[in-house]
């Protein structure tokens, strides 16, 4: 009976730290998967802005708006600004060439982002 406690009690031991690892990958998906949701739809909400600001008659309020709107979209991508999206640049790297330097082949590889990780409707 001894023998077969000491044989258990490893066992079970291992157990709880696969459970406990297993555990925290899935809180780390979530938290990923949550951020990755969360820049997109951002994306897409300056997309909307932008979009609707260039067909007004330009007013400092409308680009204020938009300045605002761009800024939430930087927000939510600091926790991802190291991930790749092509072309040798980082979503950081496409991020300020698409907003701030109106460079339509990196707001391409974002909204391809979005894609590649399935929030391809929240980008306009």
């Amino acid at each position: 009976m001894v023998r077969a406690v000491k044989a258990v009690v490893p066992v079970l031991a291992l157990l709880a730290v696969t459970a406990g690892c297993s555990s925290s990958e899935d809180g780390d998906d979530q938290r990923l998967t949550a951020q990755r949701e969360n820049y997109c739809t951002q994306l897409g909400a300056w997309q909307k802005a932008r979009n609707a600001a260039g067909t007004d008659t330009p007013e400092p309020s409308g680009y204020d708006e938009v300045g605002a709107v761009a800024q939430n979209a930087f927000l939510a991508m600091r926790p991802l600004q190291d991930e790749t999206v092509g072309g040798g640049r980082t979503l950081a790297e496409a991020t300020v060439a698409a907003m701030n330097n109106s460079d339509f082949e990196a707001e391409g590889r974002v909204v391809q982002y979005c894609d590649d990780v399935g929030f391809e409707t929240l980008t306009r």
